[in-house]
């Protein structure tokens, strides 16, 4: 169906944003999505923090993000607002890099006090990166999401619920897209 770009912009490799985002690729797999995950920690911090638009990881980021017909962003909450490795790879990448692309923004935090951060942090910086449809995202608490020994991953029934219809809105967004042809004759 079309190809997805899963962005965990999480710092760490045991977070609970990493995880949530491999447990929701399974379900836009299902779906008859390719979904293609990058886990922004694991491209080179000197590449990040010294602005190095021509490292190599930097450019293999810019190709997924080219290649993708849609984008899936999660992000852990800090101080009100996403990332900064996130941050950090939304800055190298080119400025309408979203252009066309539908657009799931999701995060997690501690406190529903930064459930805005989607919205008034994340969102605008999707927008103005040219994405054609940011559909609505969600913000699930830390607590929300267990998980165990084996590596799988429980989503608590209220949450997994939304979590499951914003999935849906994507993946149905995913589908409506023009093709690129008729988008520029348009």
């Amino acid at each position: 169906m079309a190809t997805v770009l899963s962005v965990s912009g999480s710092p760490s490799a045991s977070s609970r944003t990493n995880r949530l985002l491999r447990h929701l690729d399974v379900r836009l797999t299902a779906q008859g999505h390719e979904v293609i995950p990058l886990d922004v920690r694991t491209v080179p911090a000197q590449a990040l923090l010294g602005a190095d638009f021509r490292h190599p990881a930097i450019s293999e980021a810019a190709e997924l993000f080219a290649r993708a017909d849609g984008v899936v962003v999660g992000t852990p909450v800090y101080k009100a607002s996403y990332s900064g490795v996130l941050k950090a790879l939304l800055d190298l990448l080119p400025q309408y890099a979203l252009t066309g692309k539908a657009v799931l923004p999701l995060a997690t935090g501690g406190s529903t006090a930064h459930v805005l951060a989607i919205d008034y942090a994340l969102r605008p910086v999707l927008t103005s990166m040219g994405a054609a449809h940011v559909v609505q995202g969600w913000f699930t608490l830390d607590r929300d999401i267990a998980v165990h020994e084996d590596g799988t991953v429980t989503v608590a029934p209220g949450a997994a619920e939304a979590l499951g219809q914003v999935v849906d809105q994507f993946s149905a967004a995913l589908g409506a897209r023009p093709a690129p042809a008729l988008a520029a004759a348009g």
